[in-house]
């Protein structure tokens, strides 16, 4: 029987690359976005990827929708936190809705989302949370101060609950990625992308497939052990 893993903001970027590795891996992935794409659709199509609708900026909501996903594909092995805003902009000018939007769905919805799912992987015995971080949580970024306080909330927060589920077979890590090629990145100035990739001992930003591997390993038997911590995959620009 396979096992079922939902991945959070699955429509596009590193997101599509979680997806598109872990059906390759034999998993049953439930792909959740607040709309569809093009490539998502394709990846539908090879089979073993379903696609959930929801916005998860919609915290109230999470409990209900959760009961369906688990009548609906069975109990939930695997928990993949992806989904996040990215608003940049200098604090003291930054709009207080941007700022309420990103505490929300970069750290609220997913706390309250591994709330419900944790509660599957209890009954269940055992399950994995993966929570995806930024290495902007511990090294900052200007311009990026909301976004790095989220992200470094997800580190603790990953931290405390893997004590709280690890006697019951659960575990939870996070991955912190670098710079990657993806939407987020294509907003950051040339010259500031290329002291990034100068940064790297190998010249180049991170892969969204190299990311992916990552969570696929911590997914997989090999990582019962690992509970509590964060891999970065940044190409050694932190390093």
């Amino acid at each position: 029987m396979k096992k079922t893993v939902i991945v959070t903001g699955a429509r596009r970027g590193l997101g599509l690359a979680i997806c598109s590795r872990l059906a390759a891996d034999g998993y049953k992935v439930v792909a959740v976005g607040r709309s569809e794409s093009e490539e998502l659709n394709s990846l539908r199509a090879a089979g073993n990827v379903f696609f959930e609708l929801f916005d998860l900026s919609n915290v109230e909501e999470i409990h209900t929708w959760v009961n369906v996903l688990t009548k609906r594909y069975g109990r939930i092995y695997g928990l993949v936190n992806n989904a996040a805003v990215g608003s940049d902009g200098v604090l003291a000018t930054m709009h207080e809705r941007d700022i309420a939007d990103s505490l929300l769905v970069n750290l609220q919805s997913p706390i309250v989302l591994t709330k419900y799912v944790s509660r599957s992987m209890l009954l269940a015995g055992g399950g994995r949370v993966i929570n995806i971080s930024s290495i902007i949580g511990f090294t900052g970024f200007s311009g990026l101060s909301v976004y790095a306080a989220t992200k470094a909330g997800i580190i603790g927060f990953t931290k405390s609950l893997s004590r709280e589920l690890g006697k019951a077979g659960i575990t939870v890590n996070c991955i912190a990625p670098g710079y990657m090629d993806t939407d987020m990145t294509k907003g950051i100035a040339p010259d500031k992308l290329m002291s990034i990739k100068r940064r790297s001992p190998s010249g180049k930003l991170a892969s969204v497939e190299s990311v992916a591997g990552s969570v696929s390993y911590l997914l997989g038997d090999d990582a019962a052990m690992i509970n509590g911590t964060t891999i970065t995959v940044d190409a050694g620009s932190t390093a």
